[in-house]
C-alpha cells in the first residue's frame, strides 16, 4: 500500500505559540527548517506500525507508556544530533525546535526522562527493529519513485571505538578490533554499504569489526540485478565474487598498482573515470559522519552499534531523498 505524506504534521508545525507573539525579531533556524522538512517526509504510520507489536500494552495497572511516535521522534533526534540518552533529555528541555518536533508542550507535560529514552532504545535493539526500519524506509522510497537501478557502488568506512583500558574490566571492547589504514592505526568497527549509483541511496548495509577486509563482505552488498559495480582498490581481483552475486554485472572496481605492478597510462585514465562515479558514495558518509556526527561507536559491543548503523542508514536515505520527496509533498498539497 502506498504511504501518504503526513500533511497533518505540516499544519501542526506552523501553529504559533504565545511566546511567538512576543518574539518580534525571531528567525527560523536551520535546525527548525530541517526538522520541519523531515517531519513532513517520514512515513510515521508505517514505522510506528512496525514497533507497535513489541511495545508495552497501555492497558492495565501502572504508569501509562508514552506514545510510540513521540519516542520514535526522540530516537531520531538522537541520531540526527548525536545525543546520548541523558543528552537527549537535556536537549529537549533546552531546544524549542526539538520539543516542537517531538510534540512536547512543557505547559502540559515534562520531557520523557533519560531512563524512558534508554528503555525505548533497548526495546529497539532487543527486537532488531533497526533492520526493519531500514527496510520500510527503502520500500517507502521505492513506492515514491526512488527505485534501485542497475549500478552499485561499494565502500566501507571506519567507525572509531574507545581504545582506552581505563575502565572496570581494564580492557577494550572485545568485539572491536584494530586495523591499519596507510600509516595510521584505528580501533573500532566498519560500516560497509552498497549504494545505488544513480540515486545515492543505501540498499545494503553490513557492520563488522574494523579488521575485516572490505572485500570479504562484497557479496552481501549487491542486490543481484547490477550491470556495473564500482569500488576502490580494496575490491580489486574480486570479479569472481561479483559474478557469483550479480551475474550480469561488469567489474568497474579500481585497478591496483604496486612497486612491482605499475599501472599503464590507460589504466590510470580508466581509474580516474571510475572515480567520478565512485566518489558519490562519499556523499552518503558525509551525511552519516559529517552531518549526523556518527564517527564514534557510542555503545559497547558490535550488535548495538550495528543497530545504530542501520537506523542511521535509513535516516541518511531520507536526507538524500529529501528534495524529491518535498517536491512531491508540495504537489500533493496543491492538488
Amino acid at each position: 500500500m502506498r504511504h501518504r505524506f503526513n500533511t497533518v504534521s505540516l499544519v501542526t508545525m506552523k501553529q504559533h505559540s504565545l511566546t511567538d507573539s512576543f518574539e518580534k525579531f525571531r528567525k527560523k533556524t536551520r535546525k527548525e527548517q530541517f526538522l520541519e522538512e523531515m517531519n513532513s517526509i517520514i512515513p510515521w504510520d508505517g514505522l510506528v506500525g512496525a514497533i507497535e507489536p513489541f511495545y508495552p500494552n497501555p492497558q492495565g495497572a501502572g504508569r501509562r507508556p508514552i506514545g510510540i511516535e513521540r519516542m520514535l521522534r526522540i530516537y531520531f533526534l538522537q541520531h540526527w544530533f548525536n545525543l546520548s540518552d541523558p543528552s537527549a533529555e537535556e536537549a529537549l528541555y533546552d531546544s524549542r525546535a526539538m520539543r516542537t518536533f517531538a510534540r512536547i508542550d512543557l505547559g502540559e507535560e515534562p520531557v520523557p526522562d533519560e531512563t524512558t529514552i534508554c528503555k525505548f532504545r533497548h526495546l529497539m535493539e532487543r527486537h532488531n527493529l533497526g533492520d526493519q526500519l531500514f527496510y520500510l524506509v527503502n520500500q517507502y522510497l521505492q513506492e515514491n519513485g526512488l527505485k534501485v537501478n542497475r549500478g552499485t557502488i561499494v565502500d566501507a568506512s571506519i567507525i572509531n571505538a574507545p581504545s582506552s583500558t581505563k575502565n572496570k574490566k581494564k580492557q577494550r571492547d572485545p568485539e572491536m578490533h584494530q586495523t591499519r589504514k596507510g600509516n595510521q592505526w584505528y580501533f573500532g568497527m566498519k560500516a560497509h554499504v552498497g549504494v545505488d549509483s544513480k540515486t545515492k541511496l543505501i540498499h545494503h548495509v553490513v557492520a563488522t569489526a574494523a579488521n575485516v577486509h572490505d572485500s570479504v563482505v562484497l557479496g552481501d552488498l549487491l542486490h543481484g540485478d547490477e550491470r556495473r559495480v564500482w569500488g576502490d582498490s580494496a575490491y580489486t581481483g574480486k570479479g569472481d565474487v561479483i559474478a557469483d552475486h550479480a551475474p550480469k554485472a561488469r567489474d568497474f572496481t579500481q585497478r591496483k598498482g604496486s612497486r612491482h605492478v605499475i599501472l599503464s597510462d590507460s589504466e590510470r585514465l580508466k581509474n580516474r573515470s571510475k572515480s567520478k562515479v565512485r566518489a558519490k558514495v562519499e556523499h552518503v558518509f558525509g551525511v552519516m559522519k559529517g552531518q549526523f556526527g556518527f564517527t564514534k561507536a557510542r555503545y559497547k559491543g558490535l550488535s548495538k552499534n550495528a543497530h545504530h548503523l542501520f537506523v542511521s542508514c535509513a535516516l541518511v536515505n531520507l536526507v538524500m531523498a529529501k528534495k524529491m520527496l518535498l517536491k512531491q509533498n508540495r504537489l500533493v498539497l496543491q492538488a
